[in-house]
């Protein structure tokens, strides 16, 4: 290796040293011991390319010295805090500088990303506890383990080739499908839990809605008490911008061109809806009808939907995707066009990513693009009626009326940009 580029491999492991260092010495700032700074890991890490630079043997002699190092940290500050949950991250820290170290000699392009998100990690120290003892409960951790097991285990398994009715079912691709929707749901369903109490219920509808739009709709609807001018409606509406933010993410894995059309159209109908939340929410409180509404209760807007990454819920919404993309293709066999704009449309009414997802599968292959588009519309004209419907059912017709003249114009938005790009 030439001397100038060993110096830059050896100047980004002292790079990478201090960088944890500082890290570590700010964390750990008034306890009673720091045993290890900006200093101590600067030179784990620069040992670490050393050993690498030598030999690879030399780096296992390193990393055993280090282990030592660090246990004799742990032991004098066991001995010296009066903490009884004393934690041995920094002592990990410091063996994770020297491999760092030793990785930024042979692939200081692995090394630096690496050690960037080793101190994103450390420095979330107070998000992530809060996370796992507070927002995060035995039923969600259950749920991840079961559903990560069939994930990583299963997945790697499925064949990657079209099989059944029509050949038109892949179970790779389903199952991709399937854990992007319960990943995006469960996202939203702890960021409302975290956040919702404190933020209001506009933020409560929009991350609602990536759980569940519709029952988004039902959780709030409730709220209004026959209050036609409850603050609950631009909630309802940011609910649907999280539809059709999550409609892109799922279009664009089954197929990116049906994505990038839909494109323009979702931001329309999007720019649409928050504009009229943000001027009903602004109205109210310049009114001052229902303020005090705009502070969900504590356990209501959670434990109102289904935990998405339920094992059940999974298996549910896996036969439903099987059913919708087997149906949409054969419809589109027996009467063409006007077949999938009909299995979309019914198939909206359970759920508008499912049948959206259906009906992008065929574009460009069995139908044209735009009739996969206009299948992906009816899917969402048909999931906005029923978001109507169960408005009436649980605020009352008033309610769903206010609400369905609200959706016109992020209708005709949405249908406007669909029809453009045909």
């Amino acid at each position: 290796m030439e001397t100038t580029t060993a110096l830059v491999h050896f100047a980004t492991a002292l790079a990478i040293g201090l960088l944890l260092g500082l890290e570590r010495e700010h964390s750990t700032a008034g306890q009673p011991v720091r045993p290890a700074g900006s200093r101590t890991f600067s030179l784990l890490s620069l040992v670490g390319a050393v050993a690498a630079a030598l030999a690879p043997a030399m780096v296992l002699i390193v990393v055993g010295a280090a282990g030592l190092l660090v246990i004799a940290w742990y032991v004098l500050s066991a001995q010296i805090s009066s903490e009884p949950d004393l934690g041995a991250t920094t002592e990990v820290a410091a063996i994770v500088a020297v491999l760092l170290g030793a990785l930024a000699w042979s692939h200081p392009t692995w090394a630096v990303p690496i050690a960037v998100a080793v101190v994103a990690l450390l420095a979330a120290k107070r998000p992530l506890h809060r996370f796992a003892t507070h927002l995060v409960t035995d039923d969600d951790i259950a749920d991840a383990i079961r559903l990560f097991v069939v994930a990583f285990v299963i997945f790697p398994l499925l064949p990657d080739r079209p099989l059944g009715p029509y050949g038109v079912l892949n179970p790779s691709r389903i199952w991709l499908l399937v854990i992007a929707i319960t990943l995006i749901g469960w996202a939203g369903y702890v960021a409302v839990r975290a956040l919702g109490e404190r933020q209001g219920l506009v933020l409560v509808g929009f991350l609602g809605g990536f759980v569940s739009a519709s029952a988004t709709t039902v959780v709030l609807a409730r709220r209004t008490g026959g209050n036609v001018r409850h603050a609950v409606l631009p909630a309802v509406l940011t609910a649907s911008v999280a539809t059709l933010v999550q409609l892109i993410a799922l279009t664009a894995v089954v197929n990116p061109a049906i994505a990038v059309r839909l494109l323009p159209a979702s931001a329309a109908g999007a720019a649409v809806l928050l504009g009229e939340a943000g001027w009903l929410a602004w109205h109210t409180r310049r009114t001052g009808g229902d303020s005090g509404s705009e502070r969900t209760d504590t356990p209501d807007a959670p434990s109102a939907f289904q935990r998405p990454l339920s094992l059940r819920v999974t298996i549910s919404l896996t036969l439903v995707l099987i059913l919708l993309l087997t149906a949409t293709r054969a419809a589109a066999a027996l009467l063409g066009a006007r077949g999938v704009l009909a299995a979309a449309f019914v198939g909206g009414l359970a759920d508008a990513h499912s049948a959206a997802v259906a009906a992008s599968s065929l574009g460009g292959t069995v139908v044209p693009i735009s009739v996969a588009l206009l299948g992906v519309g009816m899917a969402l004209l048909s999931n906005t009626l029923i978001k109507i419907v169960l408005a009436a059912v649980a605020g009352g017709l008033l309610f769903a009326t206010r609400l369905a003249v609200l959706l016109v114009l992020p209708a005709a938005a949405v249908a406007g940009g669909i029809v453009l790009v045909m």
